[in-house]
């Protein structure tokens, strides 16, 4: 049985303060501490829980993060537990849920959490290692890290693979994209989608210049140097939600991050019938 149990959320709009009471509700009769994040404790008011601001920062290790809200809620997430090795369960009060997949039954997917009657996935993330400390205390991404042009002209992004060459891209930039990012912007564009726990680095260009040019799925070990050049002063670099602009001379260093992050699956709300659900997969009167 869980003894404690953070609960975050970066909204607190209608949706999200509906599905935070019922999984107070769900939670209440089985006395566990709560942590509640300061956001959502705006919504319920005084109570019998403790309120945080950052987990990692104030060093808290309950047995698990319910992340409540979308995707982007879970993103934010990943934020708050870093390497501390504690799983995060997302319960979806958004829109598509690949990573908030805990929907429908939230009740019952809440009972099994509590009777530990879950799996457990270990995400990788990436790591934009050089220029270090740019987009502040945290470099990682666990969906993906973008280099877009910043104004309307093309930019030419030069690739290195562990040092090798591989294609020097004319496009409107890249998307480097974990296992998990897969379905997010990469599938947006066309790249492959990837079963979560894959280990391996996605390069997908953005409306590149050349027909010929297609996503490549690379080893998880890949060391990827990256020199980018255009007309313009700068270039976007994004690392999740995270962003910022750099002068053309700064070249960019992405490799796997040392640590992972662990997601809770619970039966039924797996990857697989994820894609069935959000994505129409099967949606045929014959089935």
């Amino acid at each position: 049985m869980l003894k404690e149990i953070a609960i975050f959320g970066s909204d607190n709009g209608k949706t999200t303060a509906s599905c935070l009471s019922n999984i107070l509700a769900v939670l209440k009769p089985h006395n566990i501490n709560l942590l509640l994040h300061e956001n959502l404790a705006k919504i319920v008011g005084k109570g019998s829980y403790r309120v945080f601001r950052n987990l990692y920062k104030e060093n808290r290790i309950p047995d698990l993060v319910l992340s409540v809200g979308g995707d982007g809620t879970f993103l934010e997430t990943v934020l708050q537990v870093k390497d501390s090795g504690i799983p995060i369960a997302g319960v979806n009060a958004g829109r598509m849920g690949f990573l908030a997949n805990i929907h429908g039954d939230i009740t019952g997917s809440l009972e099994k959490i509590i009777k530990r009657e879950y799996t457990v996935i270990d995400r990788h993330l990436i790591e934009l290692t050089e220029p270090f400390g740019i987009l502040g205390s945290s470099n990682v991404a666990l969906n993906d890290i973008t280099i877009q042009k910043a104004d309307l002209n093309m930019i030419r992004v030069n690739v290195y693979v562990d040092d090798l060459y591989l294609n020097t891209y004319w496009s409107d930039g890249l998307i480097i994209s974990t296992a998990t990012g897969s379905t997010a912007y990469n599938m947006s564009t066309g790249g492959p989608i990837l079963s979560p726990a894959d280990k391996s680095i996605i390069i997908s260009p953005l409306s590149p210049h050349s027909l010929s040019v297609r996503p490549i799925v690379l080893p998880g070990t890949s060391r990827l140097r990256m020199k980018v050049e255009g007309r313009s002063p700068e270039y976007l670099v994004t690392c999740d939600f995270r962003s910022v602009r750099l002068p053309f001379f700064r070249e960019l260093v992405i490799s796997r991050a040392k640590y992972t992050i662990k997601t809770i699956n619970v039966e039924g709300q797996d990857f697989f019938s994820t894609l069935r659900n959000k994505l129409m997969w099967g949606a045929d009167r014959r089935n």
